[in-house]
């Protein structure tokens, strides 16, 4: 049974893709969406392009849905209909804990006649970032919310000593659940090779900071407001 992976390029959809395949399932589309007005993952401010490098970097065809804020629901279940027309029968997902996001999807994909599969699901968030780590991913901090302490860490790698700080702060969950941080993975076992990319300038977006990551190939996209 095919099945697709609903990724914004990070920690959490990479492990998903990780423990599926572990699993025994058919791992054969990568599905995004983002913001068609900057050309960026919302709120992680990550280009397309960069998505693009690292499905390539896997060895994974990516669908990548543009939308705008207001029309996300119907795109979505546009999206779902492409995936069903390429063989898909099943979704992935990467969540942990946020109950109303995995319900709101989880109720579409099963009305649209789709598995739903949540890899991670219930597991404690600081076991997941561990993972991460153990088994050789390399993740870059690269958008943190404004409002928490994790503003610090913006630019750090996702290593065992930044999961160790993270895990120690009162005020952060170490897997970023509440929305503290979001990571780009740009290597790992799932890599057949790591994906190139230089460091812009750092930038603000609807409550987070943003490092900006450049392809290495010098094709940019629209920029943030």
């Amino acid at each position: 049974m095919p099945y697709a992976l609903m990724t914004g390029g990070g920690k959490d959809s990479t492990l998903a893709l990780d423990r599926a395949r572990r699993a025994g399932l058919d791992v054969r589309l990568l599905a995004a969406m983002y913001d068609g007005t900057s050309g960026r993952v919302r709120y992680h401010g990550l280009r397309k392009q960069l998505l693009v490098a690292q499905a390539k970097a896997i060895g994974i065809e990516l669908i990548a849905a543009p939308t705008p804020v207001h029309a996300f629901e119907p795109v979505f279940h546009d999206l779902l209909d492409t995936l069903k027309r390429r063989g898909v029968t099943g979704v992935l997902f990467g969540n942990v804990h946020l109950t109303d996001i995995r319900e709101w999807y989880e109720q579409r994909v099963r009305a649209a006649g789709l598995e739903y599969v949540e890899p991670l699901w219930g597991d404690p968030s600081v076991e997941v970032a561990w993972e991460v780590v153990e088994r050789g991913y390399r993740a870059l901090v690269i958008s943190v919310n404004l409002d928490m302490s994790a503003v610090g860490h913006l630019g750090k790698e996702l290593d065992a000593d930044l999961v160790t700080e993270i895990s120690c702060s009162d005020d952060l969950d170490p897997g970023g659940e509440r929305g503290e941080y979001h990571t780009f993975v740009f290597d790992g076992p799932e890599f057949r090779h790591p994906v190139g990319f230089t460091r812009g300038e750092t930038i603000e977006a609807e409550g987070h900071r943003i490092l900006d990551l450049l392809p290495m190939n010098g094709q940019l996209g629209a920029s943030l407001p």
